[in-house]
């Protein structure tokens, strides 16, 4: 029997004995003609009382939903046009329409019959489909032209085509489902695309069915065009800023390959800066276009001579200008809010920002919370050649929380530097301290620390992670007797992992461990001592309550250590149920702090665009009391 090769979606092609391709091909054009057309002839006429009907599916496993999605006998019932003549043409087009729609499930040579039951008080039609043996894959060649590193940079590290073979996800011997089929080809143009080649294209693709054998044989040829790579930045849309802030953050250096992720990373560097409403980052392709061009002519003869010779010299790589687009912000902003923590209580807030203040950018923010008020402003500077980020400021909070009061001055600067996965920073402070316990004299301490601190970040998502781990520490202290009152050192640790189970199950496991070292705990502010409970700590206790008892108040212990495990359950692809359970203390004694104090409890989580929202009823089992804890995202 011939063969027909039939054009298909995404530049590929399927090969189909020709009887069966004109038989397709005649069923295509039915359904061209068939609904709307022939419906719309109806509308001069008087229109008769619409024709009620049911369809039943009889088909085995999920074919039953894919017919039922996409056959012409579901999307026109109930139409208020249909009569019974419309209907016969649906039945009889709907055997070609069912045999191309499993088709692409993988089965060629299925036996369907539609039979019509008038017996009852609504019409229903049947559709009977027997699928009959699924086509499997019997060959598979990946054709993969090019991929030579070009002069002269010759002896820089070949692409890795065996990994990208490797990659292919259709194997011999599986079910061939079109879907799939197009997925699989638009992976592997995108694997090789967003690095180093990214004029690569799919000159060649065929799906070749054998009905007789039920099985397919695919080809597809892939050529990766000239390997590209990175020149001179340009800057377009700057006004009041100085070119300084983008070169900065430009960690693309000129003769790097071509990387879609490299583009996207100086562009959300860029986003975080604040100076810009809109960045831009791209690759001129363009600019090389019309060389490519001219270089295609001039060798496409010396191509065809040397085709079965030696392979093809592209010539030297070109260079692909890095072009940034901004749109600045407008220079000042100011801004207002309201809300509730589980934690603090009431909140309102006013913001300030202003991005050109003596060439660094400033932010403000007076907040009002119920036990806690807080204001600060900080300078940050713009990032130096060499990635640091450096700040100034000055802070003053007060808080009541668990009967013990505390007002704190802060001045400080600070020194961040790396990026998303690694970052560290590192802050020197002076710091004034008032506080109050319930029921005790008031108390006035002031400290010199300076502390360290480093964050690892692998994460599938920073918005919505659901597999990896987040770990901070931080080391410190005040060790100098200079504007100090009590010397100490101090470390601190926390961690995140989270790991899916199931497709639809997700595990969170925290967990933190604090020291305090020093000769006295008195003169050591508050705020480098350690208390537990609350939101992000152990829910089924008010905010920092567990802590060190002194008269009627709760106040810091030299230690704490806490843990949490939760399972998540997402039932809808935004909505999910929680159980949890957390433990944890602080005291100051290592013996006392690893005597935990524990919560269970229920929530809820929602993915909002901003992150995702908790809300959780646990049970303090130390207290025995319920409590609400509302909370959104994770800490750091």
């Amino acid at each position: 029997m011939g063969q027909l090769t039939l054009a298909v979606a995404g530049g590929a092609t399927l090969l189909f004995p020709i009887a069966a391709a004109r038989a397709q091909e005649g069923a295509q054009e039915r359904v061209q003609e068939r609904p709307q057309d022939a419906v719309a002839d109806t509308s001069t006429e008087a229109a008769p009382a619409p024709l009620q009907y049911e369809v039943k599916i009889n088909a085995p496993g999920d074919l039953d939903e894919l017919l039922e999605k996409n056959l012409d006998l579901e999307r026109f019932r109930g139409n208020p046009r249909m009569d019974r003549e419309q209907l016969q043409r649906l039945v009889r087009d709907t055997p070609e329409q069912a045999k191309n729609l499993v088709a692409t499930a993988g089965y060629y040579t299925p036996v369907i019959t539609v039979r019509v039951d008038t017996t009852g008080t609504k019409t229903l039609v049947i559709v009977d489909v027997e699928a009959g043996a699924p086509v499997t894959i019997d060959k598979v060649e990946l054709e993969l032209r090019g991929f030579d590193p070009t002069p002269p940079l010759a002896a820089s590290a070949a692409y890795d085509t065996d990994a990208l073979k490797r990659s292919w996800p259709l194997k011999t011997g599986s079910v061939f489902r079109q879907a799939e089929w197009e997925s699989a080809k638009r992976a592997l143009l995108r694997e090789v695309v967003q690095t180093r080649y990214p004029r690569a294209q799919l000159v060649d693709t065929q799906a070749t069915v054998d009905p007789e054998t039920h099985t397919v044989s695919l080809l597809v040829v892939l050529d990766s065009g000239p390997e590209l790579r990175f020149g001179e930045l340009r800057i377009e849309g700057l006004k009041r800023y100085p070119e300084a802030i983008i070169r900065n953050l430009d960690k693309i250096r000129v003769g790097d390959y071509y990387s879609e992720s490299a583009l996207q990373s100086l562009q959300a560097r860029l986003q975080d800066t604040g100076y810009f409403a809109s960045v831009e980052v791209s690759a001129d392709m363009s600019s090389i276009l019309s060389e490519q061009i001219e270089a295609g002519q001039e060798s496409q003869q010396a191509e065809a001579a040397a085709a079965e010779a030696e392979p093809i010299n592209r010539g030297p790589a070109p260079l692909l200008p890095l072009v940034v687009r901004v749109t600045e912000n407008k220079q000042q902003n100011v801004s207002a809010g309201l809300g509730f923590s589980t934690n603090t209580g009431n909140r309102a807030q006013l913001n300030y920002d202003n991005l050109n203040v003596w060439g660094t950018r400033f932010k403000s923010a007076v907040t009002m919370e119920t036990k806690k008020q807080t204001a600060h402003a900080n300078f940050y500077f713009p990032t130096t050649e060499r990635g640091y980020n450096d700040s100034a400021g000055a802070s003053f909070e007060r808080s009541d929380i668990s009967n013990e009061i505390t007002a704190v001055t802060t001045i400080s600067a600070k020194r961040n530097w790396g990026g998303t996965n690694l970052e560290r920073s590192l802050t020197f402070e002076f710091l004034s301290e008032d506080k109050t316990v319930v029921g005790l004299e008031q108390t006035r301490s002031k400290s010199l620390p300076l502390t360290y601190a480093i964050t690892k970040r692998s994460l599938d998502s920073l918005l919505f992670p659901t597999k990896g781990y987040v770990i901070n520490a931080q080391v410190g202290g005040a060790l100098l007797p200079v504007l100090t009152d009590e010397r100490f050192v101090r470390v601190a640790g926390k961690a995140v992992y989270y790991r899916p189970l199931g497709e639809k199950g997700e595990l969170i496991v925290r967990g933190e461990i604090s020291a305090l070292g020093s000769k006295e705990k008195r003169g050591v502010p508050a705020v480098y001592l350690f208390r537990a409970g609350g939101d992000q700590s152990v829910r089924g206790y008010a905010y920092q309550e567990l802590g060190v008892k002194q008269g009627d108040a709760i106040i810091g212990g030299r230690y704490m250590l806490t843990g949490s495990a939760e399972y998540q359950y997402w039932f809808q692809p935004k909505w999910a149920i929680a159980a949890f359970y957390d433990a944890g203390n602080a005291a100051d004694t290592v013996k006392a702090a690893m005597t935990p104090k524990s919560g269970y409890g229920l929530g809820g989580r929602y993915k909002s665009p901003i992150g995702p929202i908790n809300v959780d009823v646990a049970y303090g089992h130390a207290v025995q009391k319920y409590r609400l804890h509302f909370s959104l995202g994770f800490t750091f």
